[in-house]
């Protein structure tokens, strides 16, 4: 059975955009971009093209698939002449080939069913491919899973997206305060000490799209580290790679066996 269309995830890419390569570079670790040089790529929610973007001087050509956005995407990616844009699911998807290198970064925790979005991913990997991911971890993220997914369920689904995008930001500007004063102090018990060390990093904006995110995002599945491991098991991926990032994802790439 297919996903169905979530319009939240069309709203959020026609509102914001994101340039920061930084994070992309982060959440592939170990990999580069020079991992994507001369491959076919095969990229798995697309959003709004930004990660494309990134990718496409290095990659031989990219198939970029989103089930919402894939429009949005190749209007902003115009240019862009070895990359092509297609509207489907991920978790259902048959493109008919396998890829060099196929990578999902921040979508498959928002999948009816991450396990089926994995095995399919997988299965669109060539032998001896590399695989890459980037999820939300359910460790450290209790708050956001206890606390702000019910208030999300249960009130701000319903909201206006406009009045959601002043929330978002309104929220941004009240975090500014404890992350550049308490969050500066060597106290790194506190709950996201390590996230809002990029929120320092970032622009107004960009944490904007980081807030709203949380706020809109139709469904959000936490991963647990064991989940990841499972899916990149040595008996099917050489090299797995598993890392935490600033406690609340995973990141994790393998090259899948022969």
């Amino acid at each position: 059975m297919n996903q169905a269309k979530q319009r939240e995830w069309s709203k959020q890419w026609t509102m914001f955009r994101d340039d920061e390569k930084f994070l992309f570079n982060d959440w592939i670790f170990p990999n580069t971009l020079e991992d994507f040089r001369d491959k076919e790529v095969l990229e798995c929610g697309c959003g709004g093209g930004q990660h494309t973007r990134f990718i496409a001087p290095y990659a031989k050509s990219v198939t970029a698939v989103d089930l919402n956005t894939a429009d949005i995407a190749r209007e902003r990616n115009v240019d862009l002449s070895n990359v092509k844009f297609l509207e489907s699911d991920i978790a259902s998807m048959d493109l008919g080939k396998t890829f060099d290198v196929v990578f999902s970064v921040g979508v498959i925790h928002h999948t009816d069913d991450p396990d089926r979005t994995f095995e399919n991913l997988k299965k669109h990997v060539k032998r001896g491919g590399k695989l890459i991911i980037w999820v939300y971890s359910e460790e450290g993220n209790s708050l956001v899973k206890n606390i702000l997914e019910p208030i999300r369920k249960s009130l701000l689904c319903r909201l206006n997206k406009n009045a959601l995008a002043w929330l978002a930001k309104g929220l941004t500007l009240l975090m500014y305060i404890p992350v550049y004063s308490l969050y500066l102090l060597p106290v790194k018990f506190l709950p996201y000490y390590e996230y809002f060390g990029n929120f320092r990093r970032l622009s107004f904006e960009r944490n904007c799209l980081n807030v709203f995110d949380k706020l809109n995002a139709p469904q959000v599945k936490f991963i647990r580290r064991e989940k990841v491991c499972a899916w990149f098991n040595a008996r099917e991926f050489k090299d797995p790679c598993v890392t935490s990032y600033k406690g609340v994802s995973w990141r994790a790439t393998g090259i899948k066996n022969g």
